[in-house]
């Protein structure tokens, strides 16, 4: 059969057989792609078929076992709520339900009206645009008329929803936040891009690929969803290509302490001398501490070693049901307390330095009100990544906690003893849809392409469970109830008050947090008693955090006191190119100066139980 090479516009009245187009210049159609082979092509739809199958023997294998995961009924059921809450107030008033639609027939009747001038050759300026950073549209395929307009459609009517949500009367700012949150989920879900028949890149890829591509992406849509026990878990990154303390977390060291919920790392030294204070590093257990030693290139820890610290750090439990009653005072005990001691055994100091990440910045700050309350000075300066001890303002990720869904998430919990990793690390992706979801759900099912090695995307995969105690303690006393900036947390019997921590402090926020926000970490910054150094990173939680000197990606700002409004602050802060992580060395090592001899992981009193990054960091959720 002779093939033709034939663009869209060969599907309509565009172009006749001859290739000679009828329509004006500035309506060409999308590049060239040559006609299918039908056979093929149909051959593959078969194939699709059966892998349709496999899809649905993977969801419902865990049903037939019993082994079902729980949760997204509840997920469904509080968006419903939430949403209905909203068309409540607008069914209130039906004059302002008639101003809404007369707004959205207005915007698509001039949508129309710029389809047609276009069509018949005029230069019109589009009704709706794409965000800048919107990488959905890239393709020049969406200049073709019939594709531009499915965009601009979708992108009014998305809008549109969030203006809904935006100009409810009486909503209270909770649910105003939940509903923009699941507005922006349904609008990510329903995109024109997720879809073969809306997109023209992927009609371009399955025609040229005869539908090979569809197959190849159901193969792996099947897989991962018997990866995820009967619930999709989209891979991010090719996993094959990384194994923990192969290619990935392998700065050398050595396990030094166990017990039910760590292993302490201690890090082999690179200079014939160090500093006296040892540095503990405190990650967070909602994720895997390697971020921080993804590779020697932009490894923290090892570029930390290579300053003349002695560098110790907690590798969290992956806990089970046997960890169910680990609640905070638990991991601040059994944790840092543990994690203390042995390093007082290993190296002779009983003062050190510390930092923490994220949650493991809470639990260090909840830690150090603690041991301010019982006169315990073991911490002499404290340093934060991205951490929120003030929850006032703590950005998106509080759309997930109010009182009906705690309770659900602690049912849930009930079951097993701990909440499962899956759940948080959706969580996380939620919060950035296009980004995390379905730019990987287009690229892996539709396009039919794996997803390339990236460790950083490898590391965000490879996810951890929560202690039903630790975390029911964290979304209640935290992101519920505020209570530690407010000082009504209570641990061991104590009363906490930040502003009973005057160490010196080191407090890291990134300008585009998402999950610790920028503003949070301020508001955290002014609820201890002592010395802060506020700094603000570019970039994100994770790459404001991981940006190494060794490559110039983002920049930071250092300022005067912690003081007024965050945007005061900002704007009146010195911008340096760069790391940060230079000027956070010097403030360190400025505080306790004096060097000695290397300490070699093992050689002490403490024998070597592992080589890093030890056995904890390789259970999988």
């Amino acid at each position: 059969m002779e093939r033709h090479a034939l663009s869209y516009n060969d599907w309509g009245k565009g172009r006749d057989m001859s290739g000679k187009s009828d329509r004006p210049k500035d309506t060409a159609g999308p590049a060239e792609a040559a006609a299918p082979d039908f056979d093929q092509f149909a051959q593959n739809m078969g194939r699709l078929v059966e892998e349709y199958g496999k899809i649905t023997a993977a969801y419902l294998k865990p049903i037939e076992r019993g082994e079902a995961k729980t949760g997204q009924a509840d997920e469904a059921s509080d968006m419903v709520k939430t949403l209905g809450r909203v068309a409540e107030r607008w069914v209130n008033d039906p004059s302002k339900i008639i101003e809404a639609q007369a707004s959205l027939t207005s915007d698509f009747m001039n949508l129309w009206s710029t389809a047609l001038k276009r069509a018949s050759g005029e230069e019109v300026a589009p009704v709706a645009e794409p965000d800048k950073r919107d990488g959905r549209f890239k393709d020049p395929d969406w200049n073709h008329p019939t594709f531009d307009f499915i965009k601009q459609a979708y992108l009014i009517g998305s809008r549109w929803a969030e203006t809904m949500v935006d100009k409810a009367d009486d909503l209270d700012p909770h649910t105003r936040e939940k509903a923009r949150f699941y507005i922006k989920q349904i609008a990510g879900a329903l995109s024109p891009t997720n879809f073969v028949a809306t997109n023209p890149e992927l009609l371009r890829e399955t025609m040229q690929q005869n539908g090979e591509n569809l197959v190849r992406g159901m193969k792996m849509y099947a897989e991962d969803v018997e990866a995820g026990g009967g619930e999709l878990k989209i891979r991010q990154s090719d996993g094959g290509s990384f194994e923990v303390g192969v290619n990935i977390a392998t700065t050398p060291g050595k396990v030094i302490f166990r017990n039910e919920i760590i292993e302490l790392i201690q890090y082999a030294p690179s200079t014939p001398q160090v500093l006296k204070r040892p540095l503990l590093i405190v990650p967070p257990w909602i994720n895997k501490f390697y971020i921080l030693d993804l590779n020697p290139e932009k490894s923290f820890i090892r570029w930390c070693v290579a300053q003349g610290l002695t560098v110790f750090c907690i590798s969290w439990v992956n806990p089970d049901a046997r960890h169910a009653a680990k609640d905070f005072e638990s991991y601040m005990r059994e944790g840092i307390f543990a994690a203390l001691d042995t390093i007082e055994e290993a190296t002779g100091e009983k003062k050190v330095s510390a930092i923490g990440y994220c949650v493991g910045g809470t639990l260090l700050g909840v830690t150090l009100a603690y041991m301010a309350a019982v006169r315990d000075k073991r911490i002499e300066s404290a340093t934060f990544f991205t951490t929120q001890v003030d929850f006032s303002q703590a950005g998106e990720l509080s759309v997930f906690v109010d009182e009906e869904q705690i309770r659900a998430i602690e049912e849930q919990m009930a079951k097993t003893g701990y909440l499962d990793g899956a759940r948080m690390s959706g969580a996380f992706n939620m919060l950035r849809p296009n980004d995390l979801i379905w730019s990987y759900a287009v690229n892996n099912y539709l396009k039919g392409k794996a997803p390339t090695p990236f460790d950083l995307l490898y590391w965000n995969s490879d996810s951890t469970r929560m202690p039903a105690a630790n975390h029911s303690f964290y979304l209640r006393n935290c992101y519920l109830d505020n209570k530690l900036s407010k000082g009504g947390m209570r641990i061991g019997g104590k009363a906490l008050d930040l502003k009973q921590v005057t160490i010196p402090i080191y407090n890291l926020a990134a300008r585009e947090d998402h999950i610790a926000p920028a503003q949070s970490v301020f508001n955290g910054s002014q609820c201890f008693g002592g010395p802060v150094e506020h700094v603000v990173a570019g970039s994100g939680h994770i790459a404001g955090v991981v940006n190494s000197p060794a490559k110039v990606k983002y920049q930071y700002w250092t300022g005067g006191p912690v003081e007024g409004r965050y945007a005061d602050w900002l704007a009146k802060a010195d911008e340096h190119p760069g790391s940060w992580w230079p000027h956070w060395f010097s403030w360190l090592e400025a505080q306790a100066p004096k060097k000695v001899p290397a300490r070699e992981p093992g050689g002490g009193k403490l024998k070597a139980l592992a080589d890093a990054p030890g056995t904890y960091v390789k259970v999988k959720a």
